[in-house]
C-alpha cells in the first residue's frame, strides 16, 4: 500500500472520528470499518480503497448480518416510494461534494459472508482531493441510512 493511500486513509479516519456519527472505527489495510451508531442490531459502514494510485476505485457500503434489519430499511423504501440512489445523492448535494452526483448506483445484495449490504462505487473525483470525497460519501451513507427502517433505534416509538 502506497503512502499516498495511508495518508488517505489516516485522513478519513480521523475525520470520520471528528464527526462524531460512527461508534468504534479501526483501519485495515486498505478498508475502513465504522460502527452505525444507534442501530437497532449491529451494522457497519465501511469504505474500501483498492489500487487508487493506479485508477482503482473507493466503494462504499453498509453491511449487517442482520436481516431484520436489512429488511426494515428495504420496508420503509418501498412504503415511502422514495429511491435509496436518490436520497444518496440528496446527501452528497448537502454536504456539498464536488460531483455530479446523478449517477450514484447502488448494489443490495447478500454477500458470501451472509451480510445483507448496500453498497456505491464512489464516483471519480476530478480535481477533488480523494480523502474528503470519501468521507462525503460515508457521511452521506451514514445520513440517509441513519433515517431509515431501524438504523436509528433511539427514537422512542
Amino acid at each position: 500500500m502506497s503512502t499516498t493511500t495511508v495518508q488517505i486513509i489516516e485522513t478519513i479516519v480521523e475525520r470520520a472520528k471528528s464527526a462524531n456519527v460512527f461508534g468504534s472505527i479501526e483501519s485495515t489495510g486498505s478498508t475502513i470499518t465504522l460502527q452505525a451508531w444507534g442501530a437497532a442490531e449491529p451494522a457497519n459502514y465501511r469504505l474500501y480503497l483498492e489500487g487508487l494510485e493506479s485508477g482503482g476505485a473507493a466503494v462504499v457500503e453498509l453491511a449487517t448480518k442482520d436481516r431484520w434489519l436489512s429488511e426494515s430499511i428495504e420496508a420503509e423504501l418501498v412504503e415511502s416510494g422514495d429511491k435509496l440512489d436518490e436520497l444518496i445523492e440528496d446527501e452528497l448535494v448537502d454536504l456539498g461534494y464536488a460531483e455530479d452526483s446523478g449517477a450514484v448506483k447502488f448494489e443490495h445484495y447478500r454477500s458470501d459472508d451472509m451480510e445483507f449490504v448496500f453498497r456505491s462505487k464512489v464516483i471519480p473525483m476530478d480535481g477533488q482531493e480523494q480523502s474528503e470525497a470519501c468521507l462525503q460519501w460515508l457521511l452521506a451513507y451514514e445520513q440517509c441510512f441513519r433515517q431509515l427502517g431501524d438504523m436509528d433505534d433511539s427514537e422512542e416509538d
